[in-house]
């Protein structure tokens, strides 16, 4: 991956840094492997890549929710622990069912040391989060779903505005989170629909350095383009795809629109997630397939199977 270009300066305020001292929630027995190691999250190809320092693992458990590895460091993407069949709360009295089963549930997964939410819906923060997450682990995320975390008993939560920035230090790794534009909705849907985030992550391991862009349930609008002005040079993107409709109303981005945010933002790399795990999600991945490739985009596309770790060193 290539170096980070510094972020040009903005009018945001200074970044506050979170020391990190102790990882959230010790890992149980059952989540402990037979030797007493970290949890048995499968590597890419079944090997043990990515454990060292200078590397970093990203797991796709499934829907929005991915394991970031870095330098000791742990971050999970949007917690969504339904079973395979369960119905999402999507809000307005409405539901939608899981396709598929998550490939790892809290246990597994424990020790974090920080959740990045891009909003609170039934299908990015559920009733298993609530009840299994650690209530004292860190949480960045928007100030609507930090109202609700609270509320639920989370005693760790920072809210970011959008271009507003925190910087998490574990040891000698440092992870910058700042806060993106996003859109979950057009009119008139917006009104009634989460605020959501995306977020770009600046992450350093002693020299080694990479950027890595969240999308979050985002649809392309116009402020997307000041991204790619304030964060050139993105290393990876994790894309949330589906194509969810409500009411015939598109409310995340589907593969064609996948396709043009990818062709916006530039980054090497890109892996498509958020897609054909509930019933409102109507674009399938072959459509980002499809999209991608007539746009012929320089983007190096690393299609997971849920349960399965890309890693790649910095």
């Amino acid at each position: 991956m290539s170096d980070v270009t510094p972020t040009p300066p903005d009018p945001s305020p200074p970044a506050e840094v979170l020391t990190i001292e102790e990882s959230s929630g010790p890992p149980t027995v059952d989540a402990l492997a037979g030797d007493g190691t970290s949890p048995d999250i499968r590597p890419e190809n079944g090997s043990e890549a990515g454990r060292g320092a200078g590397e970093v693992r990203i797991t796709w458990i499934g829907n929005a929710t991915v394991l970031l590895e870095a330098g000791g460091l742990r971050l999970l993407t949007d917690p969504n622990f339904l079973h395979k069949g369960d119905h999402a709360k999507l809000g307005g009295g409405l539901r939608s069912k899981r396709l598929h089963e998550p490939t790892a549930q809290v246990a597994d997964l424990l020790p974090l040391d920080v959740i990045l939410l891009s909003h609170h819906h039934g299908d990015h923060w559920d009733e298993i989060a609530d009840r299994d997450v650690p209530k004292d682990v860190q949480i960045v995320t928007t100030a609507h779903a930090a109202g609700k975390l609270r509320k639920a008993g989370f005693t760790r939560v920072r809210v970011l505005d959008t271009w507003d920035k925190v910087t998490l230090r574990r040891g000698s790794t440092e992870l910058d989170v700042t806060a993106l534009p996003g859109k979950h909705a057009p009119q008139p849907l917006a009104a009634i629909m989460p605020p959501v985030m995306g977020s770009m992550l600046d992450l350093r391991v002693g020299t080694g350095r990479c950027r890595i862009y969240v999308s979050g349930d985002t649809l392309m609008h116009d402020r997307l383009r000041e991204i790619p002005e304030r964060y050139p040079d993105i290393d990876l993107a994790l894309v949330h795809l589906g194509g969810t409709r409500v009411l015939g109303i598109l409310l995340t981005m589907d593969g064609e629109q996948g396709a043009e945010a990818l062709e916006l933002l530039d980054p090497d790399a890109a892996i498509p997630i958020h897609y054909e795990e509930y019933t409102v999600m109507k674009s399938p991945l072959r459509d980002f397939d499809a999209a991608v490739e007539w746009r012929r985009l320089r983007t190096q596309i690393h299609r997971l199977d849920r349960g399965d770790t890309f890693t790649f060193p910095i």
